[in-house]
């Protein structure tokens, strides 16, 4: 093999170690987007419910 391959196989494997990642961050982030998600939607879910119903009436002209 090259010398280049050999370390860009070891740059490759070492990446891959490093990129474990933290189990409960990322659990903790998306358990926090999801609560966002929800909340936002809870308050602005009946407006823009309202928005497409008053869309849909124009175009349909009732």
């Amino acid at each position: 093999m090259t010398r280049w391959w050999r370390e860009a196989r070891g740059w490759t494997r070492d990446l891959a170690e490093d990129e474990r990642g933290d189990v409960p961050g990322w659990v903790l982030v998306t358990l926090m987007t999801a609560g966002l998600v929800v909340l936002i939607w809870a308050v602005a879910g009946p407006a823009l419910t309202a928005l497409f119903e008053q869309a849909i009436q124009r175009v349909s002209g009732l």
